[in-house]
């Protein structure tokens, strides 16, 4: 059966877009080209995807059924002003943009948002990956639906509002705790001891939250009100203030929900 989206368009080509577009192009459907800022950028994707590529707004292939834009929240912006797709089918990618942004630009529009961290030189299987759509009508969902279940098989509508909820969860889930490691990094290699030291116990508190609820989860000092340990931690932080005042902070936050 013909789809009745096939040529897509990517517009970034950044790590959220490369994963994507290869995906997109796996399960059968046709990347036509592929627009970056950078031409480099463009021409890596285009070749991993088979597609045209440019770095000029100009030069956008005007016949697509499908314009994908993986960019950052203010390039949206910015590149929707630019009023180069104007009235073609668009999406974006962003976790915390209304679907609303492209009304004075287009009257069929939607959301394409894959909850996932991504890397330009890690390819994933978007199988499990969750994929979050919305549509400006029923029709425009049903077209976005169509194609997240050809890459994964955990798609769901949510709203903006869902939307942006979910993307704050993630923010705290993944952005931040990813800082965490690399502050563990840092503290490890002053004593030059590898990180890799303690990827088990990384590995092991992420399988427990797959069990159960990440509150249960929890262990350490603060859980346990072990003053001596956190006192004798803070100490050891003297000299760095911001780590010392995260250390306190998130200690704080772990003993409220223990009351």
């Amino acid at each position: 059966m013909k789809k009745s989206i096939n040529k897509i368009v990517m517009i970034g080509a950044g790590n959220l877009g490369t994963n994507l577009a290869t995906a997109i192009h796996k399960s059968g459907y046709q990347i036509v080209q592929v627009f970056s800022r950078t031409s480099e950028s463009a021409r890596k994707l285009a070749k991993k995807t088979n597609a045209l590529y440019t770095s000029s707004l100009d030069e956008i292939y005007p016949y697509a059924d499908l314009y994908i834009l993986a960019l950052p929240d203010d390039a949206v912006l910015g590149f929707l002003k630019s009023k180069k797709l104007n009235n073609f089918f668009m999406v974006h990618t962003s976790g915390s943009l209304p679907v609303s942004v492209f009304k004075p630009f287009s009257n069929k529009f939607g959301v394409f948002y894959p909850l996932q961290t991504f890397s330009k030189n890690k390819i994933l299987n978007f199988t499990d990956i969750p994929v979050c759509i919305e549509g400006n009508d029923k029709r425009t969902e049903s077209d976005l639906m169509k194609i997240a279940k050809n890459i994964s098989r955990n798609v769901m509508v949510l709203s903006s509002e869902k939307r942006k909820q979910a993307h704050l969860a993630a923010v705290f889930a993944c952005n931040f705790t990813n800082h965490m490691y690399t502050i563990a990094d840092e503290i490890l290699s002053r004593k030059n001891i590898s990180f890799d030291l303690i990827r088990p116990l990384i590995q092991e508190t992420s399988e427990k939250v797959k069990l159960m609820k990440p509150a249960l989860a929890q262990t350490g000092p603060a859980l346990r009100k072990d003053k001596q340990i956190l006192s004798a931690h803070m100490k050891m932080l003297a000299k760095d203030e911001n780590y010392k005042k995260i250390y306190s902070f998130v200690s704080k936050s772990i003993l409220s929900k223990t009351k």
